[in-house]
């Protein structure tokens, strides 16, 4: 093949979309880390999300693959690199899911034919702390123990399921208490050691919450209270009024809140899982507990309808709870058993004798004979019936009926009309004559 006709095949391929680079070509390009630099500086990242993504390739991937040529890069070795990471499940979903994207687009730029990631689920993220739900009652006293300067924000995490950087991050305008609505715009994130301000981090997170009216009476009066700000200043700000709240001060506010109702291991965010869990133990849907809690998946929707159910059985304990409070006057049981006299009740069907029954073949010469008398009578008066097999029920006693009443007429229905003397008897015949003679 020469040079030129060569040269056309490698054009046909350009225009057609089917070209890819020479192995040997590719072999000698850049090592993953170069590679997976380039291909994030291409994406459009959130600040929060472009920190994550760094940190993750510090920590976990470039110290394993960022020295290969991703051609190198084998699936063994990326399971192997997944299992070491078992004992940090969150940051082990999180690390394979960004490896896993950056390899998806070395197949789309055709640098390799085959993504090497194959763990299957090995990007989803698995529940390590367990869901802490409150009550109401242990709600309010947790909030009554939470320093008053901190209580609105914490009353909004628990009654309205915001998260901690979406309470610190509320405006003045934020919290309508005329509407009795809280509108999330913005949320404060840490990144490097700074606090910074932006949009929710999904489209979800960007909603309006309604607030339960109970609370509004006492949210009125708080804002009342407030000193006239910039309606875009920050609700809850730090104690110069300017700057953003920092997370540890609400943690330490929350601390005294957990200590008053004995649960050590509550987080703040377990505010958030028990507005939920309220909401879906009131019947709200899946896609009312997504747009509620600002969740773009229903995942963690259907988990907390999944823990209302669980709680089914303590709602029916206190429900019996609240009768007995109310029965406490009563000192004896309630009795359910019905103690008025039975009727008499004839034997179940089932225990009952079975009926004898004969085979066809055994019954008597009378019988057969009565069959076939009935079986003429019924084409005579024409009424259907089979050639053979047995007569119904309703033609045998059509048949009784239209004789009875000439067997009626033959025969005495009394018992004295049966022992009287008939004329068929000797003494019957000589009576007359008898009587004749005495007359002459």
């Amino acid at each position: 093949m020469d040079a030129e006709t060569w040269l056309s095949a490698q054009a046909r391929k350009v225009s057609s979309g089917d070209w890819t680079p020479p192995v040997g070509v590719v072999a000698e390009g850049g090592r993953f880390e170069e590679f997976a630099r380039e291909s994030l500086s291409r994406r459009r990242l959130r600040p929060g999300t472009a920190a994550l993504y760094d940190k993750l390739l510090r920590l976990e991937i470039l110290p394993v693959f960022g020295s290969h040529r991703i051609l190198h890069i084998s699936a063994v070795e990326v399971t192997d690199w997944y299992l070491a990471m078992s004992e940090r499940p969150t940051q082990q979903a999180n690390a394979y899911g960004l490896f896993k994207s950056l390899m998806k687009d070395a197949v789309e730029e055709g640098i390799i034919d085959r993504n090497p990631c194959r763990v299957k689920g090995g990007s989803n993220k698995h529940a390590v702390h367990e869901i802490k739900v409150l009550t109401p009652t242990q709600l309010a006293r947790y909030l009554e123990a939470v320093p008053a300067a901190r209580r609105v924000p914490l009353l909004l995490a628990g009654w309205c399921g915001l998260r901690s950087g979406e309470v610190r991050g509320l405006r003045v305008q934020d919290l309508d208490v005329k509407s009795g609505v809280v509108h999330v715009r913005q949320a404060i994130v840490r990144l490097v050691g700074e606090l910074i301000i932006q949009p929710p981090k999904t489209a979800a997170g960007v909603r309006d919450v309604a607030i339960p009216p109970h609370l509004l009476p006492a949210l009125r009066a708080w804002m009342a209270a407030q000193p006239r700000r910039d309606p875009e200043a920050l609700l809850f700000p730090a104690s110069d009024g300017v700057t953003p709240l920092n997370d540890s001060v609400l943690r330490e506010a929350h601390y005294k809140g957990r200590k008053a109702i004995k649960m050590p291991k509550l987080t703040i965010h377990d505010l958030r899982h028990t507005s939920a869990t309220m909401a879906a133990q009131q019947g709200a849907t899946i896609a009312e507990l997504q747009a509620r809690i600002g969740h773009t998946t229903p995942n963690m929707a259907l988990r907390y309808q999944h823990v209302a159910a669980h709680r089914d059985r303590s709602l029916a304990n206190r429900i019996s709870e609240m009768a007995a409070e109310a029965t406490d006057d009563q000192t004896e049981q309630m009795d359910l058993i019905d103690h008025r006299p039975r009727k008499p009740q004839g034997k179940p069907a089932d225990l009952a004798p079975p009926k004898p029954t004969r085979p066809a073949s055994q019954r008597t010469r009378s019988d057969r004979e009565r069959t076939a008398a009935i079986r003429s009578w019924a084409m005579n008066v024409g009424i259907y019936v089979p050639a053979r097999g047995r007569l119904s029920r309703d033609v045998v006693a059509a048949y009784d009926s239209a004789h009875r009443p000439r067997e009626g007429r033959s025969r005495p229905d009394s018992a004295a009309a049966i022992d009287r003397p008939t004329s068929s008897s000797p003494r019957d015949s000589s009576e007359p004559m008898r009587r004749e003679k005495e007359r002459s």
